[in-house]
Formats: structure tokens, C-alpha cells, sequence
């Protein structure tokens, strides 16, 4: 027994009133009396407390998806849909244990830019981007996405489609969801997840994703998904799993949707002549280039920064002793997607890189 709980059993059987404690401290002790004091609070904290270890069983959460199943019903799912969908749904442990770890080891902005945008990756996305010009270009034009952008988060997000995840979407966001910290989030992606079944657009069995839940091409939650995705090919379904229009165009629909400036572009590395007044990621920070310019804002090369009329944020993702950078808008705009810096320079730093042509 932990001392946490040892101290939680001697507050419940001494601290009732004040007359009791005193009596228990000064009067002989009924040891019979005690001992069934002791089992009845066990027995009480052990219906009540919050242990994930008393939550987490499978019992426990076949009766949570009966109910997740009712409450399906009643959104109007259709019930053949609702059966063939939860035929196979089981709890997975592991998603639950990914979700809580964390790194033990915190990388640098560097050492996440030689694993996410390598030299092979920036070939393969070259030629990706060659290989499908055409529909990339014509998605660029519909949506006001520059092409470059759309493969650079294809190719973050999924290596252009070969990293998909194979987890069950259903059974990882129900178990994720039974865990309980993040239950709404879950849950309603769960529920979406649903909806895009009895939609059409993918079968139960092909219905897969990462540990999350992210799926297809995109790694699109189902609320994304519901949100964002793009039949672009006009057969009946939103395919960010097989079909490359409708992978262009999500994405492309996303920003877009999301306050993406087609004139603009993502942001440039900077250095520091002299320490500056803020920085972050905080709309009030957002400044016009001759604000950091006066502050000793610099190009990489230590030139002068553009004399152009755009706000910018200023970010240190590792610090003044890291890389530094000017962001725009449209970075602000890749922060919806995902909320990670690291994650947005890759993506920014991989479309310069396209632009380039290696």
C-alpha cells in the first residue's frame, strides 16, 4: 500500500470530527473496529479513484463502447453501418501508451531537420512534384496554394503516401477516447470517423491510420477530414488514402480554408545584431519587416531585410542561440495544422528546397 493511500485511510479515520479524533488518539484502539474501518475505506477508494489502472481493462471498455455505440445510433448513423463498424473494434493499449510518452531526449530544431527533410526526401519530392505538375499546378490555381507547399506536406505528413499507419482508426480513437484525458477530442473524431463510413468514402476494413488517428495521405483527423477534404476527381468519395487529386486538393482546400496568402510565402532564417524587444508566435508580435529591421533583425547573410509592406512574427524554436526566423502569415496558417514550430519550418525549409529543384 502507498504511503499516499496509507495517509488518505489515517485522515478518514481520525479526522471525522473533532471529538472522534480525540477519542481515537487517547482511547484504547478496538483493533476488530479498525480493521473494518480500514477494509470499508479501501473498499470505498477502490470504487472511486481516479487510477487509470482501475479504468483500464477490457470489460471496462467493451461496456464504453456499447455505449459510444448508442449514442451513434442516436446521431442517426445507419444501424447496418453501426454493426459492421463495431464488429471488430478492441482496445489497444498501445496507442494509450503512445499517447502518454513523451521523448526523453529533447532534439534540436537541427537534428529534426535532418530526419524530416533529409537529401533523399528533398529528391523524392522534387520529382514528385515533376511527376505531377500538371494537377499540382492546377490545384495550385483553383485553391490560391502554391504547388510547392502541397508537396512539402505530403511529404511531411505521410513520405508521399508510403507512411500511412495501419492502426484501426475506430479502434484507436475508442481507446484513446476510454482513457479518458482527451476524451471529447476523441470522441468526436470517433464519431466523424463514423460519419465518413456511412458516407462512403472508405470501408470499415481499409478505415486505417496512425496511433492517433490520423489518416490517409494527409493524416487527416476524421473532424479534418469532415471539414477539409475534396472530391477533386468527381467519382462520389473523398480519397486522401488512394487518389492524388483528392490528396492535392485537401490540402490545398485546408490552407486555403485556413487563410493561406497565395502572393506570400512562409518566412526566412534571420540572425541578431542586438538582443530584440519579443518574440513568439503571439498575433500582438506580429510587426512590420521595418519594425525588426530598426531592432537589428538581419537576412541570414547579415544584409538588410526587405523593404516590403508584411507583418512578421520573430521566433527562436531553440533559443538566440538556434536558428532564428522571420515567419508570415502563412505560417501562422501551418500552425493550424500543426501547432509545432519545428513542424512548420520543416515544411517551410522543404518547400525552398522544392523551389530550388534539389
Amino acid at each position: 500500500m502507498s504511503v499516499k493511500i496509507i495517509n488518505r485511510l489515517v485522515a478518514r479515520l481520525t479526522v471525522h470530527t473533532k471529538r472522534s479524533c480525540y477519542s481515537f488518539l487517547t482511547k484504547p484502539i478496538n483493533v476488530a473496529v479498525l480493521i473494518s474501518s480500514i477494509t470499508l475505506s479501501l473498499s470505498a477508494y477502490a470504487e472511486n479513484k481516479p487510477s487509470s489502472d482501475n479504468r483500464l481493462s477490457e470489460e471496462g471498455f467493451n461496456r464504453y463502447v456499447a455505449q459510444l455505440k448508442n449514442e451513434a445510433a442516436a446521431k442517426g448513423i445507419d444501424k447496418a453501418q453501426l454493426e459492421q463498424a463495431f464488429a471488430d473494434i478492441a482496445f489497444r493499449p498501445t496507442v494509450v501508451k503512445s499517447d502518454k510518452s513523451q521523448p526523453e531526449k529533447k532534439i534540436t530544431l537541427d537534428d529534426y531537420l535532418a530526419t524530416r527533410v533529409p537529401d533523399w526526401k528533398v529528391k523524392q519530392a522534387v520529382e514528385q512534384y515533376n511527376e505531377n505538375k500538371v494537377l499540382l499546378e492546377e490545384i495550385a490555381d483553383k485553391y490560391g496554394v502554391q504547388a510547392r507547399f502541397i508537396v512539402a506536406l505530403w511529404g511531411n505528413e505521410s513520405n508521399f503516401g508510403k507512411i500511412q499507419g495501419n492502426f484501426s482508426v475506430l479502434s484507436a480513437l475508442a481507446s484513446l477516447a476510454y482513457e479518458g484525458r482527451r476524451e471529447k477530442l476523441f470522441k468526436d473524431n470517433f464519431f466523424a470517423a463514423l460519419r465518413i463510413l456511412d458516407e462512403g468514402h472508405i470501408d470499415v476494413k481499409a478505415l486505417k491510420g496512425s496511433w492517433a488517428g490520423a489518416m490517409g495521405q494527409t493524416q487527416f483527423m476524421p473532424i479534418s477530414f469532415l471539414n477539409y477534404a475534396v472530391d477533386y476527381d468527381g467519382d462520389g468519395r473523398k480519397d486522401i488514402w488512394g487518389t492524388k487529386a483528392d490528396v492535392f486538393a485537401s490540402i490545398a482546400n485546408y490552407l486555403s480554408s485556413e487563410g493561406w496568402d497565395s502572393e506570400g510565402t512562409w518566412g526566412r532564417q534571420v540572425t541578431l545584431t542586438k538582443p530584440v524587444p519579443f518574440s513568439g508566435l503571439a498575433k500582438s508580435n506580429m510587426k512590420p519587416l521595418s519594425f525588426w529591421s530598426s531592432n537589428g533583425v538581419r537576412r541570414y547573410n547579415g544584409s538588410e531585410l526587405p523593404n516590403a509592406n508584411v507583418d512578421a512574427s520573430l521566433i527562436m524554436p531553440d533559443g538566440e542561440k538556434g536558428r532564428i526566423y522571420l515567419v508570415y502569415n502563412n505560417f501562422h496558417t501551418l500552425m493550424k495544422w500543426n501547432r509545432s514550430s519545428y513542424f512548420g519550418v520543416s515544411v517551410g525549409y522543404l518547400s525552398e528546397r522544392i523551389k530550388r529543384g534539389y
